[in-house]
């Protein structure tokens, strides 16, 4: 995508789901409060022990939720993709982050001060509903990825890592090519690039995906929920 075609942060703010249901007035603060940041590869969009700032949302890349062991070992809770917002649960409670926020690719981050978000609240019933589903769905989804972790194999992982990308609430912006590597679909599946390589060799083989040049196409999204190796 060239800077010409780059989405800008007010068109991103406006297609988010939670802006639809805003009055003009709110819109108009949102736009006003609300910075785009760059994060390069391998970056730290927040810092776990950090004080919460911000609620963040994905204008342009990708970023994983993770948490490091004393001894170094890394285990990631979820890719967030672009469109998604996140963050909302620690703005509510007000209290230090409890994971890294790491870019795992370039990524344009948008950053809505606690103090707006909050705002919001108070004022918008849209966006207390918004809310209330958005904290519903992620519960679903982390005990989904809890579930996939222990007792799964690596090719339904894979499988179910993709398909989790695909939620119409939570990650609205994403198309039905997914532009991610090899290495990130690892790294979010809990997987050698290696091995999440051959997974989609097999699941490209029962026609739920195929490779293309830059991405995997997803032919069927159903399946890849389904899907038990």
């Amino acid at each position: 995508m060239s800077d010409r075609d780059q989405i800008t942060l007010k068109e991103a703010l406006r297609a988010a789901i939670w802006a639809k249901g805003l009055t003009p007035e709110q819109m108009a603060r949102v736009e006003a409060d609300t910075v785009e940041t760059f994060v390069p590869k391998g970056g730290y969009v927040c810092r776990k022990g950090d004080m919460v700032e911000h609620w963040l949302g994905i204008i342009d890349g990708m970023i994983k939720m993770t948490n490091f062991s004393a001894s170094g070992k890394s285990v990631a809770f979820t890719g967030v993709p672009q469109g998604g917002w996140f963050g909302e649960g620690t703005v509510l409670k007000n209290e230090k982050l409890k994971y890294d926020a790491i870019a795992l690719r370039d990524s344009r981050i948008a950053r809505m001060p606690a103090a707006t978000f909050m705002w919001l609240l108070d004022n918008s019933l849209p966006f207390t509903r918004f809310l209330l589903m958005q904290l519903n769905e992620r519960l679903g989804q982390f005990i989904g990825t809890v579930e996939n972790d222990r007792l799964l194999n690596p090719d339904t992982r894979v499988a179910r890592c993709l398909a989790s990308m695909f939620h119409s609430h939570l990650y609205p912006g994403l198309e039905k090519i997914v532009q991610i590597s090899q290495e990130e679909l690892g790294l979010l599946s809990g997987s050698s690039r290696q091995r999440a390589n051959q997974a989609l060799q097999l699941l490209e083989k029962e026609g739920l995906l195929s490779l293309d040049y830059g991405g995997i196409r997803i032919l069927d999204l159903e399946g890849l929920r389904r899907y038990e190796a």
